[in-house]
């Protein structure tokens, strides 16, 4: 038996080499991307392909289209183009930093006061997020601004288009984040809003509609907003 499976398997493999297959790829379009496979950013070439049937290597027949595909520059490997949905390592850290910025002036924008204290928490935050010049003074201005631009008041509850702005920001990077991700920058708000007392609704307004937009449950956002409140 053991000569008869060895024959079998070299006809087959004669066989494979008359016919087979092959695809040329066509490159349609590049750029940056974070590549699966390396773990970090490359360029890429985005890729169609025609198959066609080959006769001893030669193409004959075709066999359709394929792909497309993205090919990582580096690697040479070949993803899907959903591989294009996840942001760059830069992209991600300045959708990050952005967010905590969003996030701290909704806070204070909601504070009603901008006390000392308060605005210190968030520099401290929007230092730490990617902003190394944020200053108390630069924040206060810029509330003093968007309150100016939009005609809200000082601690009014969260508008439509204070909404729309966290979801702006918030709702690209929810995907992409760790569920301990998407707590911490809830914390962060939460931190800023108790930096000079309780809650107030507005700021309770504020961040509950932070915590949807970063696809945070209801319930969690309240525990979450308890916890911060429990000194460490």
């Amino acid at each position: 038996m053991l000569p008869e499976r060895g024959q079998d398997g070299r006809a087959a493999t004669g066989f494979a080499r008359v016919l087979g297959h092959r695809t040329a790829w066509t490159p349609v379009g590049d750029g940056e991307f974070f590549c699966p496979g390396c773990g970090g950013d490359r360029n890429y070439q985005r890729l169609t392909g025609r198959r066609r049937f080959t006769l001893l290597g030669v193409p004959v027949l075709p066999r359709g289209e394929t792909g497309p595909v993205v090919e990582c520059a580096s690697c040479r490997r070949h993803f899907g183009t959903d591989a294009l949905d996840h942001p760059t390592t830069t992209r991600f850290s300045a959708m990050l930093r952005d967010a905590v910025h969003t996030v701290a002036l909704a806070v204070l924008s909601a504070n009603g006061t901008c006390a000392r204290t308060s605005l210190e928490t968030a520099a401290v935050a929007v230092r730490a997020a990617g902003f190394p010049d944020c200053t108390r003074e630069q924040l206060a201005a810029l509330v003093e601004a968007l309150a100016a631009d939009t005609g809200r008041v000082h601690g009014e509850p969260c508008t439509p288009g204070l909404a729309i702005e966290l979801h702006e920001a918030l709702d690209p990077l929810a995907p992409h984040l760790a569920s301990v991700g998407r707590e911490s920058i809830l914390l962060q708000g939460a931190r800023i809003a108790l930096a000079d007392g309780p809650y107030t609704p507005a700021e309770r307004e504020v961040l509950a509609t932070v915590g949807a937009a970063l696809t945070i449950r209801a319930d969690d956002v309240t525990r979450l907003l308890a916890a911060a409140r429990t000194p460490s």
